[in-house]
Parts: structure tokens; sequence; C-alpha cells
């Protein structure tokens, strides 16, 4: 095969498989239902790519073997790259989201 046609199969492979889980699981990375986190679609994409990426780092990559993860992981760049062209959620800067927290150093509340 052809390195184009090599190209296209794989994008159309990555789409598929987007598709696919966005009809199976709904929206959930771009509109989470956020039961336990509050972080945003965004911050929780980049929190999924860096397992991905740290799954490859702590075993290397063994080649076919790993093709699952790194499927996911071009589906999640895709993602991100959708939500930051979409601006899917208005980032929080402080990742808050509204909330306050109280920060403790040393078991004392920092201020």
């Amino acid at each position: 095969m052809k390195t184009k046609q090599a190209i296209e199969q794989v994008c159309e492979d990555i789409k598929s498989l987007l598709l696919e889980k966005n009809a199976k699981y709904g929206n959930s990375a771009l509109s989470p239902k956020r039961i336990f986190s509050s972080s945003g679609s965004t911050e929780q994409i980049l929190v999924r790519i860096d397992d991905k990426l740290s799954r490859i780092a702590t075993r290397g990559f063994r080649g076919e073997q790993d093709e699952d993860t790194l499927n996911d992981l071009i589906g999640y760049l895709v993602l991100l790259k959708v939500a930051a062209r979409d601006k899917i959620e208005p980032e929080d800067p402080d990742g808050f989201h509204g909330k306050s927290y109280r920060v403790f150093v040393n078991d004392t509340e920092a201020k």
C-alpha cells in the first residue's frame, strides 16, 4: 500500500473509532457527566492523553501490541483539536470551576 492510501486508511480507521465510541458512550469526551470530577472536558482529555503517553513511556512502544493505545491516543488528540477549535467550554484559568478549596501544607491551612 502506498503512503497516501495508508494515511487515508489510518485516518478513516480513527474516524470510525471516534464515531463508534461517540455513538456508544454519548458525547462523554466533550460533554462529560461530571459525576466524580468537576474538571472541564479539555482537562479530562489532557488527562487521558497523559495516561496513554504514560503507558507507552512505562512499557516502551511495542508496535502492533500497542495499536489500541496508539489509536486511543490519536483519537484523544483529535478530540482535543475539536474542543480547541470549537471552544467547547470556557476554560477556567484557576481550574476550580466556580468552587473554592482549602489548601493544607503539612497539616496547616495555607493562606
